[in-house]
């Protein structure tokens, strides 16, 4: 008796699961992702901090603390501007030739399209990074952005806020 089972579940071609996925690439994990963050953020710091305490920044921070008031949004924004000055200049040009930071490198994670590919520098600035700089400097809507963009890793695809905005997703890079 060559009677197919009637319990068995229908033969369907289906596409896969997240789109963009070449094969044998996999997304990276929440803690890669985290880890790279936390590294560039000590790069970051290291980096930043040197200059912010040269050029006066704590001392314009401790007057208008003194004071009650903040800091100017001005002071705030220059700041801003030489924090992705000083990110461009560290992590520019592994970004650019290989679509990792250094953090991202360390971990074997890089930043991909939705095609697989390596998007383009300008795109990862001016999409990736530019918006989210931009957005935190602003008071009570830069710390609700910071949440939302983080929490988005829980989404099926693990694509951040800011990996909607660039049209990019961060996989594992193939050893």
């Amino acid at each position: 008796m060559n009677d197919p089972n009637p319990y068995q579940a229908p033969d369907a071609a289906l596409p896969p699961a997240l789109p963009g996925i070449a094969d044998g690439e996999t997304l990276a994990g929440r803690g890669e992702r985290l880890g790279a963050a936390l590294i560039d953020g000590v790069i970051s710091l290291a980096t930043f901090l040197p200059v912010a305490a040269l050029t006066g920044y704590f001392g314009k921070v401790m007057e208008a603390a003194r004071s009650g008031v903040q800091v100017p949004f001005l002071t705030t924004l220059g700041y801003g501007v030489l924090g992705m000055v000083i990110f461009l200049l560290v992590q520019g040009y592994p970004l650019a030739k290989s679509g990792q930071t250094w953090g991202k490198k360390l971990l074997w994670i890089r930043i991909a399209d939705l095609d697989g590919g390596q998007p383009p520098f300008w795109r990862l600035i001016a999409l990736r990074y530019l918006p989210t700089q931009a957005i935190s400097l602003l008071p009570i809507v830069g710390g609700i952005y910071a949440l939302v963009d983080a929490l988005f890793i829980f989404r099926q695809d693990k694509r951040c806020l800011h990996d909607l905005i660039a049209g990019t997703r961060v996989v594992n890079v193939r050893r």
